[in-house]
């Protein structure tokens, strides 16, 4: 069974910003994102959270490279529209992909007795995967939504675009069961308020 998500729960969105869209700059020429449903369910999970007073918490990319649309001060740095935080949230800068490397974030969690993470967001491959990696690292109690992240094409060393899809799914593939436990949004917000017996933990390395 999986214990319902209480006040030691947070959800974490990571990178929710405009230039996740600048799809040339991620996958070249033929640049595409898979599930374009995402923001909607990123907004679901908000509303549910946020409804039961639980602690919600962004991370904002601003890049290092010259070059990246994920600057803090441009236009891609910007929240996209409807996912942004309300007055009190914890809103984390950060330079690299993992959202606890370099800033405040645990400290900031640990302050709040946060234990169990459900992690969101872009891309799933980078970023999100990187921070939900660490947070299994540091002992969190890790949840990821699949279906409120998403990711574009890649083009690989060899030159073969793969799809953002494929991409996006042996992502997941990697991280459940072994740094954290994959839930639809539907189980998620099922968790906000009750146990679940039907649902199993499933992550390892503990």
């Amino acid at each position: 069974m999986i214990h319902k998500f209480g006040k030691n729960t947070a959800l974490l969105v990571i990178d929710a910003q405009k230039g996740i869209n600048d799809l040339q700059h991620w996958g070249g020429a033929n640049g595409r994102r898979n599930n374009p449903g995402a923001e909607a369910k990123i907004q679901a999970l908000l509303d549910g959270f946020r409804s039961s007073e639980a602690t919600v918490a962004f991370t904002v990319h601003d890049s290092r490279q010259k070059v990246s649309p994920l600057k803090l001060g441009t236009p891609g740095g910007e929240f996209l529209e409807g996912i942004s935080p309300c007055s009190g949230e914890l809103v984390i800068r950060k330079d690299v992909n993992s959202g606890f490397v370099g800033t405040n974030l645990e400290i900031e969690l640990r302050r709040r007795s946060i234990s169990r993470v459900v992690t969101v967001g872009y891309f799933t491959n980078f970023c999100v995967e990187s921070s939900v990696r660490m947070a299994a690292n540091m002992g969190y109690d890790s949840y990821l939504v699949p279906d409120a992240c998403a990711t574009s094409n890649r083009i690989g060393f060899d030159g073969i675009d793969y799809d953002p899809d494929v991409v996006h799914n042996l992502a997941v593939a990697s991280l459940n069961g072994e740094f954290a436990t994959a839930l639809s949004v539907d189980d998620t917000l099922h968790l906000r308020h009750r146990d679940s017996q039907e649902l199993s933990r499933r992550q390892a390395n503990e």
